[in-house]
């Protein structure tokens, strides 16, 4: 028993002691939360610290607080301290000054997530885990949409929605779609057909299901913009042509085919009629409601802002009107990324967000599969942020987190490798 023992416990010590052994688990566990992200947030978290407890034993203090200095971890640890710092001068209550301080927090992750996967080869475990994950979610959506009473979701229920929300479920579903366009390009050009056909059936399987089940008036807006982006970098003038060409004449067919299609984009309009002229609370109506309101709050605290968690209260003091009406509404959240730090950070805020945003588009300048989807999350976050806080909230920040971290680590890796390459060389 004593030898059995031994033969049993020798490989699993020698296991624990292994850099390498640490460095598979934190691999896996990096898998494990990009392909639980899309289905539920507890998970998600659960893996996620996990990971990051993992990193603990093999560590390299000095290395990591080296790579700390860059400006692509400098800029999201400072949005994380400038919230701490706001909670001083703010006039909410501690636990409101630190209830808006922990959507920041997630920012601390991605530098971990830079230096791990600038180390790592498992990169791409992360981002495929992630396809995959959102491909079955799909086939998920499609079933809800014919059959509704197998959602989890309930209450209340949205139509295709099997977890979460459909503005989650949309952004998951554009990211994927837009992000497949360069493997796809990529693998035409190596006269690889067969595979490229199968991306490109993922790829309209997300399209087609964002037209006739789960219509997201932001990915209406987002996605030409990320087409747009994918044509100028990677096309050809005559390419570009004719996938526009193309691309039209696939919107013109989706908007006679489907009515919610149409019915999400007439509600535009409708909602900012009813809006204006009866004052109504609508989707449109409230978010230029709580954008004109926060424009106020930042003028009169301009610089530094009104402090951490200060938004709500802020609102409370300048509601107008009755229940029922847009002027009434009051909120925490303005429903714009720029706006919501503004009225807390002021200018200082702005800067430090746009900052952010700054060097990690810089990040990817590069050519490659890491470079186009670190390039895209960025693009996506920076403009549906119009609309929505999304590096605040949960699942939109941790999108952006874990692709800019797992893409940037892959980008950084290459880059030293060609490095290394180039000094052996000469």
């Amino acid at each position: 028993m004593t030898v059995i023992a031994r033969e049993t416990t020798g490989p699993m010590l020698r296991r624990l002691r292994s850099p390498a052994a640490w460095r598979e688990t934190v691999d896996i566990l990096a898998v494990l939360t990009a392909a639980s992200l899309p289905w539920s947030t507890s998970l998600a978290g659960i893996f996620n610290a996990l990971m990051l407890l993992c990193m603990v034993p093999f560590l390299d203090v000095r290395a990591f607080l080296q790579s700390l200095k860059r400006p692509i971890c400098i800029a999201p640890i400072a949005l994380v301290v400038l919230a701490l710092a706001g909670t001083l001068w703010s006039d909410a209550s501690w636990g409101a000054r630190l209830y808006a301080v922990n959507p920041t927090v997630k920012l601390l992750v991605l530098p971990v997530l830079l230096y791990h996967f600038e180390r790592s080869q498992r990169g791409h475990w992360v981002l495929v885990a992630f396809l995959v994950s959102c491909a079955l979610l799909s086939v998920m959506s499609w079933l809800v949409a014919f059959y509704p009473h197998l959602a989890l979701k309930t209450d209340p229920p949205e139509r295709g929605i099997f977890v979460k929300n459909y503005i989650a479920q949309s952004q998951e579903f554009t990211l994927c779609a837009v992000a497949l366009a360069y493997p796809v390009v990529m693998l035409l050009r190596e006269k690889r057909y067969w595979l490229a056909a199968l991306l490109t059936a993922v790829a309209l399987n997300f399209f087609v299901n964002m037209a006739f089940v789960v219509v997201s008036r932001t990915a209406l807006v987002t996605v030409p913009i990320m087409l747009g982006v994918f044509a100028l970098l990677h096309l050809k003038a005559r390419s570009i042509a004719i996938i526009t060409a193309a691309l039209l004449a696939g919107a013109v067919l989706a908007w006679q085919a489907s009515p919610h299609l149409r019915k999400t984009a007439d509600t535009f309009a409708s909602d900012y009629t009813r809006y204006k002229e009866k004052g109504e609370p609508t989707s449109l109506g409230l978010r230029l409601e709580f954008w004109q309101k926060s424009l106020g709050f930042f003028a009169e605290a301009p610089i530094k802002g009104h402090g951490t968690g200060s938004t709500r209260g802020l609102f409370e003091q300048a509601k107008t009107g009755s229940g029922y009406q847009a002027s009434a509404e009051v909120i925490g959240n303005p429903h714009n990324q720029t706006l919501n730090v503004a009225v807390q950070w002021g200018i200082i805020g702005i800067g430090v967000l746009y900052a952010i945003w700054i060097v990690h588009l810089l990040l990817f300048r590069g050519e490659g599969l890491a470079n186009w989807i670190g390039l895209l999350v960025v693009v996506q976050n920076i403009f549906t942020s119009l609309f929505n806080s999304h590096l605040f909230d949960f699942h939109e920040g941790w999108m952006y987190v874990i692709g800019v971290g797992v893409a940037g680590g892959m980008v950084i890796r290459a880059q030293r490798a060609q490095a290394k390459a180039g000094e052996a060389g000469s």
